[in-house]
């Protein structure tokens, strides 16, 4: 068995002496785990950080293998992650939740399309919790719980819409609230992808899609936490506000 692909590192562990588990994100294979001998090298081991771009080739004798990697570095995003602590506190989050939420070998052509798109976007910390908010919708989206804000699920209105239904995933006008408001999310407008959206308003956005990340997507993986690396990316956010 074998295949050529490039993608994403999300995590590297030692394996023995001088060899390494890589996990990886590709385009068309999925999130994909492999031995790459000599990985943890002095050689190799500074181009195997997490969001490093590669492009890998993996074998094994059987397709259950776990197989070995070569792999060619073809950018590191190394020095636009250091470049401030939101930053890679934000490239910790993705590499976190991809590893958390993939299943394992399974083609997600257009999230890996998002993902690469928004590490690329590292270090530009003006524009990148907003693209780090729409990652996360899409990554909902992708695996089958995304929400539906384009009308109220009370009243079928497409204006006025203020709250989401934590039960539904779908928008809630402020009239079709009624007495249940107080137990709605929030629907910032850049929650629809409107408004210039202020650092506050993306910060009660996130509020919104992490609910579902704890509530609806975490249980269906077996009830393991959300990634830690999440939490200490939104606090590190919410103190710049």
């Amino acid at each position: 068995m074998e295949w050529r692909d490039h993608g994403i590192l999300l995590t590297m562990r030692r394996h023995g002496e001088s060899a390494a588990i890589i996990e990886v994100f590709t385009e068309d294979h999925g999130r994909h785990a492999g031995v790459v001998r000599g990985g943890a090298s002095r050689k190799l081991a500074p181009f195997l950080q997490p969001g490093a771009q590669l492009d890998v080739q993996w074998q094994a004798r059987l397709e259950e293998h776990i197989g070995s990697y070569r792999v060619e570095p073809l950018r590191s995003r190394a020095a636009a992650a250091m470049s401030g602590r939101l930053s890679l506190a934000g490239l910790n989050a993705v590499t976190a939740l991809l590893s958390f939420s993939l299943p394992e070998r399974a083609p997600h052509p257009g999230l890996y399309r998002r993902s690469e798109q928004l590490m690329d976007l590292l270090g530009q910390e003006d524009i990148w919790p907003l693209a780090y908010l729409n990652w996360e919708l899409a990554l909902l989206e992708d695996l089958g719980f995304g929400l539906d804000l384009s009308s109220c699920a009370v009243t079928g209105a497409n204006t006025g819409l203020i709250y989401v239904s934590p039960k539904s995933g779908r928008a809630v006008s402020r009239s079709g609230a009624g007495e249940w408001a107080d137990r709605l999310l929030p629907l910032p407008p850049c929650l629809r992808g409107e408004g210039p959206a202020p650092d506050a308003e993306i910060a009660e956005a996130l509020r919104t899609t992490g609910y579902f990340l704890e509530h609806r997507l975490a249980p269906a993986l077996g009830h393991r936490p959300v990634p830690e690396a999440r939490g200490r990316f939104i606090d590190l956010f919410a103190r710049r506000l």
